[in-house]
């Protein structure tokens, strides 16, 4: 794998701008690789999937330094709000969970107590703290079934309701009726009804 500050500067150029949660991202998915024993993620990216939970920097600086994309089902974005991400080896099923601790942010002062500016602070505490004050690391088991693994759609089903495609199991069955998420109540919009 290459080096910390090379991975730090492809993610800034890729996320467009420096920030604590590209230092984080970018030591969490070394750190991950490492536990699953992945060196070269880009080069063995048939052999990788992370799930992340939250949509900030960090998520941008994982998908860097991994080479996961979501368009390559290789990254799971699993919305519960944490700085998390858990790395999956596809090849030993081996998984960690890897989460940054809040008490890192409070440990910032004492690895960089010359720095007043809060997020310069945390930029470069970050980048020397231990990962043991940095992240809290757990081993996971990933129940991960075949319909959410790379590779071309396996099934797809018709709502019953609106009449979209749904793709790779993602169906909701209901009184024996198949329907899409959205149509099972299951949305982030509501279609806007204009008088005519």
């Amino acid at each position: 794998m290459e080096d910390f500050e090379t991975l730090l500067a492809r993610s800034v150029q890729h996320h467009g701008h420096l920030c604590p949660g590209q230092v984080i991202g970018v030591r969490m998915a070394m750190l991950g690789c490492r536990l699953i024993g992945i060196e070269e993620p880009t080069k063995e990216i048939k052999k990788l999937i992370v799930f992340v939970e939250i949509d900030r920097c960090a998520s941008d600086a994982i998908s860097v330094v991994t080479g996961v994309k979501l368009g390559r089902r290789s990254l799971k974005f699993v919305d519960n709000g944490i700085m998390a991400a858990s790395f999956l080896n596809l090849e030993t099923r081996r998984a960690y969970r890897i989460s940054a601790t809040e008490r890192s942010r409070d440990l910032a002062e004492k690895y960089a107590p010359h720095i007043q500016n809060i997020p310069e602070r945390q930029l470069h505490a970050y980048r020397v703290m231990p990962e043991s004050a940095l992240f809290k690391v757990e081993e996971v088991e990933i129940d991960l079934q075949g319909l959410d693994l790379p590779g071309p759609t396996l099934r797809k089903v018709v709502c019953e309701r609106c009449g979209e495609t749904v793709r790779d199991g993602k169906e909701v069955l209901s009184d024996g009726r198949v329907f899409c998420r959205p149509c099972a109540g299951d949305t982030y919009f509501l279609p806007l009804i204009r008088p005519e």
